[in-house]
């Protein structure tokens, strides 16, 4: 009986052991299976988010259209080129000077050149309200003896900046969403991400910003250039040098004294220096003499 006992208790311990190990694997593969739901799960749901930021970064950059924004006024660029020729130089720069801070301008620029005592001309380049700008204009002119070129431009500047306050109030909106992600962010990648994004659209809104105020500037204050040109006209002086009668006639009487002297000096100088020459010339002189009246007394 004992010997019958032993192969059936040994029997029982192997299915045991098969049943043991069957279940384990079932568990395990459970496991790993239930594992890769939850990755999937994960996956979709990064992917779902990721979508969902690049929706809404899309949505905020078209939340603003351009043709909704309207500028009350046209914004106009203007500028004017002046050719004057006046009769004072000095007098009209200090007037124009004057005009300028009267209409509340200042000036940028100005340079003075002179072509000996003929001609005098200069440049003047100013900054004046818009408001102003044709007050100062007609002022300007008042100054001139002539008018010798009038040139004024205007550039239309209205529909750059709307779409500049376009693009300003679309980023703004990104500016904002990007704040937000970044506050319900949690991932240090998606900070990375969010933050380098908002700083590139706090660079462009900054751009945007310059642009603006550059525009604004320019067309609140016009631009006037005045080139001033003053030709005298020289009349001759005169030279009381040239016309001292005296002075000049002493000046040749003591040069013909001088001539006078030197001629005597010299003619003494000859005189003296070649007295046996002279002697020698006189007495040959006198013997010719004397012989031929000698000769020609002789009775023939």
């Amino acid at each position: 009986m004992k010997n019958r006992r032993l192969p059936i208790l040994f029997i029982i311990l192997l299915v045991w052991i098969t049943g043991c190990s069957a279940s384990s694997e079932e568990k395990s593969e459970k496991m790993s299976q239930s594992n890769d739901v939850a990755m999937d799960n994960a996956q979709s749901g990064s992917g779902k988010q990721a979508n969902f930021y690049s929706s809404e970064m899309g949505k905020a950059e078209k939340t603003i259209e351009p043709d909704k924004i309207k500028v009350q006024n046209q914004m106009v660029i203007y500028q004017a080129d002046l050719e004057l020729r006046v009769k004072k130089f000095d007098k009209t720069v200090q007037t124009l000077e004057d005009k300028v801070i009267k209409y509340g301008g200042y000036i940028t620029e100005s340079n003075v050149s002179k072509e000996g005592k003929e001609q005098v001309s200069g440049s003047i380049r100013i900054r004046i309200p818009q408001k102003n700008f044709q007050a100062f204009l007609h002022d300007a002119e008042s100054q001139a003896a002539e008018v010798l070129q009038r040139n004024i431009t205007g550039q239309d500047v209205t529909e750059e900046y709307v779409d500049l306050e376009s693009r300003l109030k679309s980023k703004r909106v990104v500016e904002e969403r990007l704040t937000t992600f970044m506050k319900s962010a949690v991932k240090t990648e998606d900070l990375l991400k969010i933050s380098a994004d908002l700083a590139v659209v706090q660079e462009e809104i900054e751009a945007i910003e310059g642009k603006m105020k550059f525009l604004e500037n320019q067309t609140s204050l016009s631009t006037v250039n005045i080139t001033l040109y003053e030709k005298n006209v020289v009349i001759p002086t005169i030279d009381k040098d040239k016309l001292n009668t005296w002075e000049k006639t002493k000046k040749q009487f003591m040069k013909s004294i001088n001539m006078l002297l030197v001629g005597l000096s010299g003619l003494v100088v000859f005189i003296v220096g070649n007295i046996p020459v002279i002697a020698i010339l006189l007495l040959l002189g006198f013997l010719s003499v004397f012989f031929y009246r000698k000769k020609k007394n002789r009775p023939e």
